[in-house]
């Protein structure tokens, strides 16, 4: 028996990665995001399931996560996504990852330490379309960078590529997305006027549901990969099966009297006698302390409101009048138990967040484990 522990279905991971395979328009291949350890999944074993499921690339964020991932899958295109320092870079470099460019400055050093490390560097070009972080927003100072890493002996020119501001947000985003997919569309079109061969991606999992248009030769999955809905509704709606579950048990049950308080604060009160189960898990595990007394646990089958301030090892839940739970009995925070589930897009909801932020604030005292 463990305090906590997350489980991750890895047969989940790969089936919903055949199932954006399979939502992918024409040749268009499936790049799967590995970063923040795999959305707090486990970086490694859920890239190996999304090979298995039919991705063909992989990506990250950090020089450190492609290090990682690339003593694993060193045969895999592999994609460092964010930017990178100069010690930073050749880490990424050294691990034989593609780089994303967006400025000259960055083409230079790149290009030197490509040739110091007798290896051309393989790049992406990357326009901001609208996203508003990294990436030239000059579409001309972009296709001028395509052409100067395509005239470079020490860079390849691998890709151009975007990211879309809302695309999870189909109802209210007032034709954003569009003109995002027309800006990066035009763009293509002149790219590969001149380099037919250049790949070109900008899905995220939102645009591979949203529009097939957005696909382009590659597109770039987290969030669904790991079964998660980028829409934050049921991810069984869009085909796709959550891989995390989190598991702790009762470690007490105690009789409370009406009035008798529970966790700092004294932030709950027993409305009535009854019966509280402490289980040990906190925000020190990632259960966030503002679900306090605002959520509920899986226990018995049921589901058992979270009363009381969540403590960094321990919460409480109210078990009711009468309970048959004993000392011992499973408590599932994420996941199913009988004929219920809680999902991390129920938790995001009560948070005000997105599901990405439940699984990936899972500490790493929480061991990750097959199942």
């Amino acid at each position: 028996m463990e305090r906590a522990v997350a489980r991750i279905d890895f047969e989940a991971v790969r089936a919903n990665c055949a199932r954006l395979r399979d939502e992918l328009r024409g040749a268009a291949e499936l790049c799967a995001v590995v970063k923040a350890d795999g959305y707090g999944h486990g970086a490694n074993d859920c890239a190996a399931a999304a090979l298995a499921g039919g991705a063909t690339w992989l990506a990250v964020a950090t020089a450190r996560e492609a290090e990682e991932v690339s003593r694993r899958f060193g045969h895999v295109p592999l994609l460092a996504m964010g930017a990178l320092s100069p010690p930073e870079l050749d880490i990424a470099l050294g691990a034989g990852a593609e780089v994303g460019l967006w400025s000259g400055d960055f083409r230079t050093l790149l290009a030197a330490r490509a040739r110091a490390a007798s290896r051309p560097a393989r790049v992406h070009v990357k326009l901001d379309t609208g996203m508003g972080r990294l990436g030239t927003f000059d579409a001309e100072e972009a296709l001028a960078l395509v052409r100067a890493c395509d005239a470079d002996p020490n860079l390849e020119l691998a890709a151009v590529w975007t990211h879309f501001a809302t695309a999870d947000e189909p109802d209210s985003d007032e034709g954003y997305f569009e003109a995002q997919l027309g800006r990066f569309d035009e763009f293509v079109q002149a790219v590969k006027a001149e380099f037919p061969e250049v790949l070109a991606h900008a899905a995220n999992s939102a645009a591979v549901y949203r529009d097939p248009r957005s696909h382009f030769d590659l597109a770039r999955c987290g969030v669904a990969v790991y079964g998660l809905d980028p829409f934050q509704g049921d991810p069984a709606e869009r085909g796709l099966a959550p891989a995390l579950s989190l598991h702790s048990y009762v470690a007490a049950v105690k009789r409370f009297p009406a009035g008798q308080s529970a966790g700092y604060g004294r932030s709950w009160k027993a409305p009535r006698d009854t019966w509280v189960g402490v289980i040990p898990v906190g925000y020190g595990d990632g259960v966030r302390r503002a679900l306090s007394n605002d959520a509920e646990v899986l226990v018995g089958g049921e589901r058992r409101p979270l009363v009381g301030t969540i403590s960094m090892d321990n919460l409480t839940v109210d078990l009711g009048p009468e309970t048959g739970v004993e000392v011992g009995a499973e408590a599932v925070l994420i996941g199913a138990q009988g004929e219920q589930r809680i999902r991390a897009e129920e938790l995001a909801a009560r948070l005000g967040t997105i599901n990405y932020e439940i699984t990936c604030g899972i500490s790493t005292r929480v061991p990750r484990r097959p199942g």
